[in-house]
């Protein structure tokens, strides 16, 4: 039966994890990487990135990869060089620019995890929390809080939401856990309770208002 459990099949097709090039200066980050990865190929969950082999993205693309699921590794032109990067397992695309990078993992991807990271991590989850708060998608997020990792980020929410500048129903689009298995099953459980901004928008109606934007993704 626990065999069973751990290889059920999961809603999600693919998730997309934004974390750091670097690996931190605790194992614990490190081990969060590979049990994320060990998680997501019990479920049969593919992978989504941001390319290259460094770093805590480098540990959860190999670990995916070699539990037989599929990576896409979607990567800047201008990042490709192996001395910025490493090599990027899986599928690789390649984009125009940064912009292009985040519109394209969430494309492929049916939620987002953000594991601990610098600058670059936390732009990316930012920017899919407000895509949701607006409506233009119904993706959950996650942060994997390791070892607190993101308790001060989430303290300067709730104050945020105290001091009224985020609404309640969108302080619940973010979703934490400490573990791996903890977090994909409340990612499961999720059910949009925000307000929709603006509503009609999607991925297909954005890809028709900035054509040009989309088709440097091709």
């Amino acid at each position: 039966m626990e065999r069973q459990d751990e290889t059920q099949q999961s809603k999600f097709g693919r998730i997309c994890v934004f974390c750091g090039s670097s690996q931190g200066k605790k194992t614990s980050y490190q081990d969060a990487a590979i049990q994320l990865a060990q998680e997501l190929v019990s479920r049969n969950i593919d992978l989504v990135y941001g390319g290259g082999s460094i770093g805590l993205m480098g540990l959860i693309s190999q670990a995916v990869h070699n539990g037989g699921r599929h990576v896409i590794g979607v990567i800047p032109k201008t990042l490709m060089p192996r001395e910025l990067t490493g090599v990027t397992v899986g599928e690789v695309k390649a984009v125009a620019g940064m912009h292009q990078r985040k519109a394209e993992m969430a494309r492929h991807s049916d939620a987002f995890i953000a594991l601990p990271g610098g600058y670059g991590t936390l732009e990316e989850l930012l920017e899919v929390i407000t895509w949701a708060q607006l409506g233009i998608h119904d993706k959950p997020v996650g942060l994997l809080n390791v070892d607190g990792y993101y308790n001060s980020l989430l303290s300067f929410i709730d104050k945020a939401v105290e001091e009224g500048f985020i609404s309640p129903n969108a302080r619940h689009i973010i979703i934490s856990a400490p573990t791996a298995k903890d977090l994909v099953k409340k990612l499961e459980e999720y059910v949009p309770c925000h307000e929709r901004v603006a509503s009609k928008l999607n991925w297909e109606t954005e890809r028709l208002a900035f054509p040009q934007a989309y088709n440097t993704l091709r």
